[in-house]
């Protein structure tokens, strides 16, 4: 375990804790080899090394403490004995925090009546989807402790604009949000991509829509999913945070910032849903009208071809004596009946108005463009009454006698 304690000139206290990540687990031998052939500090999954990321954090110690060193133990069991011992309120808290890599988010007291927040946030570190990581925290007014895999986060808080918001806060609780804060700059990021994909998907319904869009849809759905799964533990830890601090976080500008933001942030989601539950309405209708037109065309195939269909079957049977069988001409007539009974039935089927736009759409063009040619002849009044010639015009406006 790394340790790096940082005070604030509000006198609130931010100690940084970091667990080293856990060896991958079913590496080949060549991959396995590579892995012990590195030092222990490395970081295959973030890119950093644990030098990189204590000197920052070591920097920023030494300037909120006077530029004074920090005397603190390299070893991670006698960091973390250290660390237990200084602060024995966290021990239950470790415990807990090891094997969690869920949401849980808890308020309570420390004896003497003062509030506590504690538990573990799933955030998204970078644009990759499967990148998850966790931050334990506990936090009282003054104190404000994380425990992390994972020092990306903290040292991106190190850097401008964060690093002076945090400057800034007057208590551990709104610092909190600030880190808050810049977690959703990830979220943000990810809710433009989703927006863009999701525009992309309506342009493809609504002009080159095709039989398999439903499984498309069924993506940006889950990937909905995903977001709002991010979104409901930091809306949660909201809520906690104002049943645990009210008097602290009640007039704080960033807490007041972070809920509309929340707020911002929920309103998209909502829309989005919205924006998902039309396109599956929409492809479940087209799929609908077009599961009904295939059946409509079906039916109207089989009723023309009923009277082939029963001509074949009586002159295909075994008999000697059947009609017009042994007569010259009598295969042009069955063909001649056959023709005759489907237009018959075609005719039948088109005055009952049966087809729709099946058999006659050509005929349901001609007619849709037909009034625009009467448009083009009625002039520049838009009626259809012909204006009278000049000659006829005189010879009625002039004077009787």
């Amino acid at each position: 375990m790394m340790h790096r304690m940082l005070r604030f000139p509000s006198q609130w206290e931010w100690h940084v804790l970091h667990n080293q990540r856990p060896e991958p687990i079913r590496l080949g031998r060549r991959r396995q080899s590579a892995a012990n052939s590195q030092p222990p500090a490395a970081h295959a999954q973030t890119g950093y090394r644990m030098n990189e990321i204590a000197t920052p954090l070591q920097h920023a110690a030494n300037e909120s403490t006077g530029g004074e060193d920090i005397d603190i133990p390299q070893d991670p069991s006698e960091v973390r004995d250290a660390f237990k011992r200084a602060h024995p309120e966290l021990i239950h808290w470790l415990h807990e925090s090891e094997d969690c890599n869920h949401n849980h988010i808890s308020v309570s007291e420390l004896p003497g009546g003062e509030p506590v927040m504690y538990g573990t946030l799933l955030f998204q570190a970078s644009n990759d989807q499967q990148d998850i990581i966790p931050l334990h925290f506990w936090m009282t007014r003054k104190k404000l402790v994380t425990l992390q895999t994972d020092l990306r986060l903290s040292v991106r808080l190190q850097a401008d604009p964060w690093k002076e918001k945090l400057d800034r806060c007057q208590s551990s609780p709104e610092a909190f949000f600030i880190m808050i804060s810049c977690i959703l700059e990830n979220f943000h990021a990810g809710l433009d991509g989703f927006e863009k994909r999701l525009g992309e998907l309506e342009e493809i319904m609504r002009y080159r829509n095709r039989t398999g869009l439903m499984n498309t849809i069924f993506e940006r759905r889950y990937d909905l999913l995903h977001w709002n799964h991010l979104f409901i533990p930091i809306r949660e830890i909201q809520g906690a945070a104002k049943e645990a601090f009210l008097e602290t976080l009640s007039n704080q500008e960033d807490f007041k910032r972070i809920e509309h933001k929340l707020d911002r942030i929920e309103s998209l989601l909502v829309h989005y849903a919205m924006e998902i539950d039309t396109l599956l309405t929409m492809d479940d209708a087209i799929s609908t009208f077009r599961g009904n037109d295939i059946m409509k065309t079906l039916t109207i195939f089989t009723a023309l071809f009923t009277p082939a269909t029963v001509v074949g079957a009586l002159w295909g049977m075994n008999f000697t004596r059947l009609p017009w069988t042994m007569e010259p001409w009598g295969f042009v007539a069955m063909c001649l009946v056959v023709i005759v009974a489907t237009l018959i039935i075609y005719w039948w089927l088109w005055n009952k108005g049966w087809t729709g736009d099946l058999l006659k759409g050509k005929q349901a063009h001609a007619a849709s463009a037909l009034p625009s040619k009467k448009r083009r002849r009625s002039g520049r009044g838009g009626s259809n009454r012909t204006e009278p010639s000049p000659n006829k015009r005189k010879k009625g406006n002039a004077p009787p006698g």
